[in-house]
Parts: C-alpha cells; structure tokens; sequence
C-alpha cells in the first residue's frame, strides 16, 4: 500500500491552525526525545506532555481570552500540552498503542509522518548547512566505494543523490540571491537598506555561501571528486575486461558463468552511474561560477541603488530628504536657506550631503598628468657642522670669574660647595673643556672621584693647576 493512501484525511488540519507553528515545534520535540530514548517501544504520553510543556515554558505564547483552538477549546498552559497531545493522535500525526508492560499507553510516529516531522526539523534549524555535507558525502561515497571489495553499485548511487542534493541547493541559492537583492533595489531608504543587510547577513543562505566559498569545502572537494571519478571508472574497466576474458573460458550456463555474466552487467552500471555523477560535477561547477557571477552583478546593482540614494537622496514619505534634495539642485539655494534660518532659527544650512560622507562625487574636471624629469639636489659647498658644535651659553668673563671664585693658591679645586645650580655644573664643564684645550700649555688637569652634593647634582672632582 502506498505512503499517501495511508495518510488521515485530518492529518492536513495541522497546515490550517493558528497554532501551525506551535504544533510543528511540539512533534520535532517528541521526535527528537524519542529519538533519545532508551525504550524502544516509545514515549509514554506522559512523557510526551512531559516534553511539550518545556517547550511551552520556553515560547512566546499570549495567553488572552482568544487563546481557542479549532474545536472550541480554552488553551491555557496547564492544558495546552494535553489538547494538542490528543490532536496529533486524532489527526494522525502520532498513533496511540497500549503496552501491558508499562500499563500505560505509548505513542509512536506512522512513516509518513516522520517525513513531515523531519522536513520540519529542517525547516526550524537554521544552523543546517547542507552544502559541505554533500561535498563531503560525494568524496566520501566514491573513496569507499573505491577502496570496497564487494564493489557495491549502491554506493554510488548515493554518490549520485549526493551530487544531486548539491545541484539543488546551488539552484536555491540563485533564487533566494535574486530575491534579497530585488528586495534591496526596493528600498527607499538608509534604514530600510540596513535591515535587509541585517537580515542577509544572519540568513543561512548567507552562511552557506561563506562555507561554499572556502577552499577548505568546495575547492578541495571539488578537484578530489574529480580524481576519484577518473580512477574508478579505469578501475571498473581494467575489471570488466577481465571478467569477459574470464567469460570465454566458462561454459554457458554454469553458475560460474552466471555469476561473471552479472559481474559484467554490474560494471556497465558502474560506469554508467560513475559517468552520470561526473555530468554533475560539471553542473555543479557551471552553477557554482554562475553564483559568483550572479553575486558580483547583484552587488553591483545594490551600490548602484546605495549611490542614487545618497546622490538624489530618499524618495517616497521621507519628505525631508525629499525637500533638501530639490534643494541643492536649486539655483535659489542660499536665498531660500536664508529665509528658512529666519523662520526657524537654522544655525547653519542643511546639507544633504557634506565633505565629511562617506560618498563624494567627483568632479567633472580631470586633473592632467604631466610628467616632470626628476631634478638633482645642489649640495651647497660650505660646511654645515659648524651648526652642530655646541656654543657657550656664557661670555668668557663669567666662566672666569667661576675659576677664580674656586681657586686658591693657585690651584682649582672642585669640593662639594662648588656646584649649587645647573648654570654652575655648566660653567664647570666649560672650565674643564678650556683647561683640557690648553694643556699642553703648560697645565695639569687631575679627575678623581665622582661627588654628589646636597642639592642631588653629581659631578667628577676636578683639579687644575699650573705647572709653570
């Protein structure tokens, strides 16, 4: 009996519920714990209310005076798991069996319906990124059947739906493409164009482009299906060959001869199955480009779309924009902009667009290139390291008198009351650079140890005397 002949003619009133979404999250919940389940007859029905009543803790219902369900009934939270529990089963979805053993009734789900439940489960994840899975599975199929002894032909043909799945999908990909971008050139706004990236940004369409476009998925995958489709194919004729050779030597209707016979036939399966998910890979590759094509030209247009707004500024019911737009088209500009600060105390006028935006446009005049030859550096004759040699700050009377005030018998001795501020510890220094200038003159010049005085200044002692 078919699947479709078994299904309730009631099982469709789920579709026509207010509560459609809420009944769709309640049968992936129980799905999903049965799945869980160590029993392997089913969840009880308590367990399943049990299941459905985390689920109502953890949604958005409003419970008002219109929370009535098709038959009439009051929902509220205490009794909304029941009701929906005892329309599954009349409509259905679930069937109800009794066991002994648990004294209890469980509940299991009819093949039909898991197909619903599953399509619905899909529906509800948005983290369900098939692209790399079936990358992945057509590598993965081909490399086991390649390295399998039995050679089995239903391996491939999961390959092929595979390669089928990813055509699909890229098919998909190209609609909901279409779609985001149309319903970006319709927006007549700054605001509206940022809720539709917003929206595109967090999409799984655009998620699993960003996982398709990576090396690590598609690239990579792509040229290892290639191989392992060309290496199986000379795999499967190097065999087939052989088993005809065999087929001569064997009596006809032997079982041996039987058996090589379908051999034989399984090969010319193989290849043709091999050459059919090869025409896929082409497919796939030609759709793959064409989404990236079609994505470059998209973006085009939404920039296009993005420049004439900030250019002509929004149209529609933003009347402002609207007006400053007419107004810096206007050859009355200032005039206007002058009666209008009158009237409403502008501080200064408005501009749609300023030299600080993001966009500019450019103007009509070209700036001409003109080559010029590149000119060498005259290097002036004098020399400049006079300008590096560092100047006395003070005339030669003051650095004298210095001398003088520190020397005795004689003799300049620098102690601890020599140095009290940083113009003495420069007169200092020049004193020693001036004795050691001249010393071949007839004077002696002694360092010793280094001092540190009250007022935190360290420099060397210091002796000059004269020899003559």
């Amino acid at each position: 009996m078919s699947l479709i002949t078994r299904i309730p003619h009631d099982f469709y009133k789920l579709f026509t519920s207010k509560y459609t979404e809420y009944y769709m999250v309640f049968l992936v919940a129980i799905y999903n714990a049965m799945e869980q389940s160590y029993s392997v007859l089913g969840l009880t029905e308590k367990e399943c209310r049990a299941v459905m009543n985390e689920k109502i803790a953890s949604g958005a219902i409003l419970w008002d005076g219109e929370n009535y369900d098709e038959d009439g009934v009051f929902l509220t939270r205490s009794n909304m798991a029941s009701v929906c529990l005892k329309h599954f089963e009349d409509w259905g979805w679930i069937r109800q069996d009794y066991d002994e053993t648990l004294n209890s009734y469980v509940v299991t789900f009819p093949e039909y319906s898991q197909m619903y439940v599953e399509l619905f489960a899909r529906l509800l994840d948005e983290s369900d990124s098939q692209e790399r899975e079936s990358v992945l599975a057509v590598y993965s199929h081909l490399y086991t059947y390649s390295v399998d002894t039995e050679k089995n032909n239903e391996i491939l043909k999961s390959a092929l739906n595979a390669s089928k799945r990813l055509v699909r999908m890229l098919v998909n990909m190209q609609d909901g493409m279409r779609e985001y971008f149309d319903e970006l050139s319709r927006q007549k706004d700054f605001k509206g164009i940022q809720d539709v990236l917003v929206r595109e940004l967090n999409n799984s369409d655009s998620r699993k482009y960003a996982i398709l476009t990576t090396t690590d998925s598609f690239y990579r995958y792509k040229e290892a299906v290639k191989e392992l489709i060309v290496k199986n194919l000379d795999e499967n004729e190097a065999r087939r060959k052989k088993k005809e050779q065999e087929l001569t030597g064997l009596e006809k209707g032997t079982s041996a001869f039987v058996r090589c016979e379908r051999a034989i036939r399984l090969c010319d399966e193989a290849a043709d199955i091999m050459f059919r998910i090869e025409r896929q890979s082409d497919v796939i590759e030609r759709r793959y480009n064409r989404l990236i094509e079609q994505k470059t030209v998209f973006a085009g247009r939404a920039a296009a779309r993005i420049r004439y707004i900030m250019q002509e500024g929004a149209d529609g019911d933003d009347r402002t924009a609207l007006f400053v737009s007419l107004l810096n088209r206007s050859k009355r500009k200032e005039e206007i902009v002058g009666a209008l600060s009158e009237r409403v105390r502008a501080s200064m006028p408005y501009h749609l667009m300023t030299q600080d935006s993001l966009y500019r446009r450019k103007s009509a005049e070209k700036e001409v290139f003109i080559p010029q030859a590149v000119k060498e550096e005259e290097q002036e004759e004098t020399d400049q390291m006079d300008s590096f040699v560092l100047q006395p700050l003070y005339t030669r009377r003051e650095i004298a008198r210095f001398r003088r005030k520190n020397e005795k018998d004689g003799v300049f001795r620098v102690t601890e009351d020599t140095v009290h501020s940083v113009e003495d510890l420069e007169k200092l220094f020049f004193v020693w650079q001036e004795a050691t200038e001249t010393a071949e003159s007839g004077q002696e010049v002694e360092l010793g140890e280094d001092r540190e005085n009250g007022s935190g200044f360290r420099y060397s002692s210091l002796e000059i005397r004269n020899t003559n």
